[in-house]
């Protein structure tokens, strides 16, 4: 395998910088929470609403992880009909869509963890998933938050008439 040449100085420093910016930071937040949620969900025994849940974290979590890899790498403008000029209001679309999915997911996981919140004793020794749906809960929770952070964020960029996500 031929050693890789080095890779130029703007492309790295444009690395850096996305990763230090207010975008990419919660782009990370963003990724490490729903795999958070995912990853709680799917290692247990799940049913019935909880499938929503699971799709609207799992779904987000690749999206948030293509469109953070597209932008660390910044190859926006090799994105047909959404990157170039158009990858900011994509990146407002996608924080539109994951909070507004977000908010009933957490609606499911609130009323999962009341529904199981009868076994959060000692003395109960069956199987119970209150911990589990709970986690999950909070995690969900975080998600939606970093999401509406990024929204609000890209659109105060929008507003003040940047075309540029960093």
């Amino acid at each position: 395998m031929a050693p890789q040449p080095p890779q130029p100085p703007q492309v790295r420093k444009n690395m850096l910088k996305f990763l230090r910016s207010f975008l990419g930071i919660s782009r990370i937040l963003q990724i490490v929470f729903g795999a958070g949620l995912w990853v709680t969900i799917a290692a247990n025994k799940y049913e019935g609403s909880i499938h929503f849940v699971l799709f609207v974290a799992v779904l987000f979590w690749l999206l948030t992880l293509g469109l953070f890899f597209i932008t660390l790498l910044d190859k926006q403008d090799l994105v047909p009909l959404l990157g170039g000029e158009r990858w900011l209001c994509t990146n407002l679309a996608h924080d539109v869509a994951a909070a507004a999915l977000y908010l009933p997911a957490i609606g499911v996981m609130i009323y999962k963890t009341d529904r199981t919140s009868y076994c959060n004793m000692d003395v109960y020794k069956h199987f119970c998933l209150y911990k589990v749906y709970l986690t999950a809960a909070v995690f969900a929770c975080l998600c939606c938050v970093s999401y509406l952070l990024s929204l609000v964020y890209g659109a105060r960029r929008r507003c003040s008439g940047e075309q540029t996500v960093i």
